[in-house]
């Protein structure tokens, strides 16, 4: 009798699926299922252990996010040997984007094995980036550093991890615009101001101003998406001479 099937033997059929479910996404084959149903479990569950203690995802995501930022580092450092601080810093921050996050987690379909009682459909975009990093503590804990590695390497880095292409990635067009405007000692105003509109959701809209003279409009559900989003079109309008500047 194989290995596998000893342990789908001695499990629920509800078990046995789970574990053949997140072998299926490790890459190989967890000890203790335990962590990997606490990186799925929702604050919403309102569960907690004999002590006391919660049990849901975000101590894991905690976990999580400081073993993919030392795995991604260390990557990165080999790498690029002649990457100063400032360089590999940025470089790291585009791989360990939010942004980035919530791809990987959407890729890998994790959502689907969130346990809570909110439905899913009103989860924010982040729910996919914050169980994704939950997962690598979850994995870190169950098998340690080097299966952890070896999941960064072969679901991030492999397939995502170009050097020549992240060089060239924007992670936030509004640092960039304000990196601009204050080499160029130019004055910059982001006027936010709520935009409902017809819709039933509030919305914010967003007009950003460089020296008096209005660049680009955003509008979107928060204010930070709609400054991103009027700072990425006043980047297009002045794109040549950002570029020779930042």
């Amino acid at each position: 009798m194989s290995f596998i099937r000893k342990i789908l033997d001695s499990r629920s059929d509800e078990e046995g699926e789970f574990f053949l479910e997140i072998s299926r996404i490790l890459g190989f084959k967890p000890k203790e299922l335990k962590y990997y149903r606490k990186a799925f479990t929702h604050r919403s569950m309102n569960e907690k252990d004999a002590n006391g203690n919660a049990i849901n995802y975000e101590r894991l995501e905690f976990l999580g996010d400081s073993m993919l930022g030392t795995i991604i580092s260390h990557h990165l450092f080999n790498e690029v040997p002649s990457g100063d601080e400032g360089y590999l810093t940025k470089m790291r921050s585009k791989v360990v984007s939010r942004e980035h996050l919530n791809e990987l987690g959407k890729d890998l379909g994790l959502l689907q094995f969130v346990r809570s009682k909110i439905d899913k459909n009103n989860f924010g975009e982040n729910i996919h980036g914050n169980i994704f990093e939950a997962l690598i503590g979850a994995i870190f804990l169950d098998r340690g550093y080097k299966y952890c590695e070896k999941f960064i390497r072969t679901r991030v880095i492999e397939p995502y991890v170009d050097i020549d292409r992240l060089e060239g990635k924007i992670i936030s067009y509004k640092s960039l615009v304000i990196e601009y405007c204050q080499k160029q000692k130019k004055k910059f105003f982001f006027d936010v101001f709520e935009d409902e509109g017809n819709d039933h959701i509030k919305h914010f809209g967003v007009r950003l101003y460089i020296d008096d003279l209005l660049m680009g409009k955003g509008r979107a559900t928060s204010k930070k998406k709609a400054e991103e989003i009027a700072a990425k079109r006043t980047y297009y309008a002045l794109q040549s001479e950002i570029d020779d500047v930042v």
